[in-house]
């Protein structure tokens, strides 16, 4: 075994940090560790035994006890833990059967006048090899979320994450240290250990106070009619060169050295800056950065990069183009309550590239020939009646050419519209370009919401050449964190990290009148970061739509959103939905989604975005297809059939409904699951249009019923009493019929739907006085039924006789007249 040695460093304050050893230090003295570059130290203590609680949930006293706690303190949604029986639960007492066991139960006590909840004994029993794992759990058999940031996670081989009692590190690895004067932030620094002739040192890492420097100045290009400011925030560069130029490509590059700032807060003496004479607007510009090359810094005074607050783009390696900041006329539109959104996700190029229009081949590539769709008396989703388009990410993102089609996960720059999205990107078009084209939805009555991708950064990633340490995750020895999978994570938890979030964000809905968001691996920013984002663009706009995609490779956190103004892709139900149309799933998981996935996953109704297709992955027709090749170009009549079922229950669902653009004319890719860079199979045929017409009109007539005034018992804005919904299940099947306001809590109106999931016939019992009431069919599994062609009311046959894979729409007390009401 190795001696004892450091394993890692960091600095929690300007003038004191933490050193951790590879193992319990049980020597008298202090271990021998001296500071490069002269740093003198003042001080060099144990910290007390719970400091290590605070993050492995264990520590371990002198006098051979252990304790496990958990914090009573209620900071945010993500780490309340509710007045309730908490277990102590592991391979030391067969995990489940600690559940309700006295024996393991914590108690209500503090820690350093802190609550918490504890459990204390005899530390022995809880020393093995292989090391011995745990957990909480509450006692209605509630796993409690282990944290990534532990120092004591461990993975199963299921992908299960485990707490692991380690015992040569219970506390006494830990010590404190102090130094004489304030770390220089521009510097590379180490830490030796000097025992029995051996030099290991470790790089010393920034830690809570820097990620914490923070400035309210104003960033980025700041134009005014006789001169332009430059601000960049790097707190770790030692030098930074502006590079800028006309427009043109025959003028030369400028060369301006910026100053940091030495007055101010801590934060503002982060930020470097200079005046240049002038009005610059137009022009082309990028940094020079220069800064410690350790483990944390990638400086590269060579490397062009670009503005994080550029406004626009040229390319993704930059440069940025000078623009004044603007703000657009909504023309009157009002967002949508987001009870009442169907949305549409939908890829700009996708939308645009066989559009029905007289556009050219290179419009077709951008805005401007979007616009030209859009405009269309025949623009597709006018026609389908949704009322929000989620559009894939139109910030600058990391396509090397123009013509090269992406879906634009890999973002270079947050302000900037797509450079390649742009008639002339030199001259920053797309900025008017985007303008116009969401003025033209808005004018369509259509909100636009964003998929923004915050969790990691494109190629190249310019916030690592500003700072690495403070824009990124990274471990002890500098690695970059990938639960993205795209190579790095950013740090939300950096105070100008939450601030670029925001100042986008904001200036997205101001410059462009964007309506909302989507945040893409949004557990990646985890919950606090989330919770003042929230707070911060519903300050600027009440009615922001805020959707999260509440996973990534680490975990899931929908949970944790259930408290706040967020809502979530409900991935649960996409896998409910697509198992149920195909008789599979159960009667409990049909009631759970089908009435909001209330109360752990939503706790207001407009909380969950109910889906099955998205652009990731294959789509509905390919995933659900008969054919054996998963290719859903050519699909079976069961397969359109089971569309219909789909499509049904997706829009008579509590919650927000949401589709992929060509679902409703079964788009195909074929088969194949990644489509990321393929534009040949992802832009829309229309012809499919031609092709399937009454499945379009089936979702399009759904559509409308679900936003006419009859529909409104299928849009909550709060949860609907417990007796609103009764549902009935044919025997032995999850075929089954709903009634909606069985209570008449919400009036006299009501509606029954009922669908057949199964390959065979079924006849679903239906209370007397259900059947025998008098009712209008809205619709079959086929077509609505409109005005031209009414159908008297009239009592159910009961039982209610459904065909295999049928479903039917009845409303309650509707005359033949009022049926025209349901389009």
């Amino acid at each position: 075994m190795r001696a004892n040695h450091i394993v890692q460093a960091w600095l929690d304050t300007p003038t004191s940090g933490v050193l951790e050893l590879a193992r319990d230090w049980r020597a008298r003295h202090v271990p021998p560790v001296r500071f490069s570059g002269g740093l003198q130290l003042s001080g060099l203590k144990r910290v007390l035994d719970r400091t290590y609680g605070n993050k492995s949930r264990y520590f371990v006293t002198r006098d051979k006890r252990i304790y496990f706690f958990l914090s009573r303190k209620v900071n945010s949604p993500a780490d309340a833990v509710e007045d309730q029986a908490i277990y102590l639960a592991g391979d030391f007492n067969n995990w489940g059967e600690a559940i309700g066991n006295p024996e393991w139960q914590l108690c209500a006590a503090t820690l350093d006048n802190q609550p918490v909840w504890l459990w204390g004994g005899a530390a022995e029993q809880f020393f093995g090899s292989p090391p011995q794992r745990f957990k909480f759990v509450t006692r209605e058999g509630h796993w409690l979320d282990v944290p990534l940031s532990a120092p004591n996670v461990a993975t199963d081989d299921s992908g299960n994450r485990n707490l692991v009692i380690d015992p040569d590190r219970t506390g006494r690895h830990l010590f404190r240290f102090t130094l004489k004067e304030e770390i220089d932030l521009t510097q590379a620094w180490r830490v030796h250990w000097t025992h029995r002739e051996e030099d290991h040192s470790v790089p010393l890492r920034f830690g809570a106070f820097f990620h914490a420097l923070h400035t309210e100045l104003e960033l980025g290009a700041i134009c005014g009619p006789e001169y332009t400011t430059f601000r960049l925030f790097a707190p770790r560069a030692r030098a930074v060169h502006l590079v800028l130029r006309t427009d043109s490509a025959e003028d030369e590059w400028q060369r301006h050295e910026l100053l940091r700032r030495t007055e101010g807060s801590p934060g503002d003496r982060c930020v470097w800056e200079i005046e240049v004479a002038g009005d610059r607007t137009g022009w082309l510009y990028h940094y020079e950065i220069d800064g410690p090359n350790d483990e944390f810094g990638m400086f590269d005074q060579t490397q062009p990069v670009l503005d994080p607050y550029a406004r626009a783009a040229v390319h993704r390696d930059g440069p940025g183009v000078v623009v004044c900041p603007s703000i657009t006329d909504r023309e009157g539109f009002q967002t949508p309550a987001w009870q009442d959104l169907i949305i549409c996700e939908a890829h700009v190029r996708d939308l645009a590239a066989l559009a029905p229009t007289t556009a050219s081949s290179e419009d077709r590539l951008g805005f401007r020939g979007l616009r030209e769709w859009v405009e269309s008396p025949a623009f597709y989703l006018d026609c389908l009646g949704v009322n929000c388009v989620e559009l894939q990410p139109l910030q600058e993102f990391d396509n090397e050419t123009a013509e090269e089609y992406h879906w634009g996960y890999m973002t270079n720059n947050y302000f900037a519209p797509e450079s390649s999205y742009a008639a002339d990107a030199t001259k920053a078009t797309g900025i008017g370009e985007l303008q116009q084209l969401i003025k033209a939805l808005h004018r369509k009555g259509i909100a636009v919401v964003l998929d923004v991708v915050y969790n990691h950064v494109g190629v190249p990633g310019h916030l690592l050449f500003v700072d690495k340490l403070y824009y990124f995750v990274v471990n002890e020895s500098g690695e970059l964190s990938n639960w993205s999978g795209c190579g790095n994570d950013l740090r939300a938890d950096a105070a100008m990290s939450r601030r670029l979030i925001i100042d986008s964000c904001i200036h997205l809905m101001e410059a462009f009148g964007v309506d909302g968001f989507r945040f893409d691996l949004a557990e990646l920013l985890g919950p606090e970061a989330l919770i003042e984002i929230e707070r911060a663009l519903k300050r600027h706009k009440p009615d922001v739509i805020l959707i999260a995609e509440p996973w990534s490779f680490r975990g899931h956190i929908a949970g944790a959103l259930a408290e706040t103004g967020w809502a979530s892709w409900n991935d649960g139900y996409r896998r409910f939905l697509k198992d149920y149309v195909r008789g599979g799933s159960s009667r409990e998981s049909f009631e759970y989604y089908f009435k909001g996935s209330p109360w752990h996953f939503a706790r207001w109704p407009a909380q969950t975005v109910n889906y099955v297709e998205s652009h990731d992955d294959r789509t509905w027709i390919d995933e659900i297809t008969e054919n054996v090749d998963g290719n859903g170009h050519l699909p079976t009549a069961n397969d359109r059939r089971r569309t219909h079922l789909m499509a049904a229950v997706l829009f008579s669902s509590i919650g927000i409904p949401m589709i992929s653009a060509g679902q409703d004319f079964l788009r195909s890719k074929h088969g194949v699951t990644n489509t990321y860079q393929r534009g040949d199979l992802n832009a829309l045929d229309y012809r499919r249009l031609e092709r399937f017409p009454g499945t379009h009109a089936y979702f399009a007539d759904w559509i409308a019923f679900r936003r006419s005034s009859a529909g409104k018992l299928m849009r909550h804005y709060s949860r609907a009493s417990e007796t609103f919904f009764r549902f009935w299940f044919a025997p032995d099947t999850t075929a089954v019929a709903v009634l909606f306001n069985a209570d008449h809590s919400q009036g006299p109106d009501q509606l029954l739907l009922a669908v057949n999931p199964t390959l065979h016939d079924v006849e679903v019992p239906l209370d007397d006085e259900v059947g025998h009431q008098k009712w209008v069919r809205v619709t079959d599994h086929e077509q609505f039924i409109h005005g031209s062609h009414p159908v008297p009311p009239a009592p159910l046959t009961t039982p209610l006789w459904l065909p295999a894979l049928g479903c039917g729409l009845w409303r309650l007390g509707l005359n033949p007249q009022g049926q025209e009401e349901n389009r």
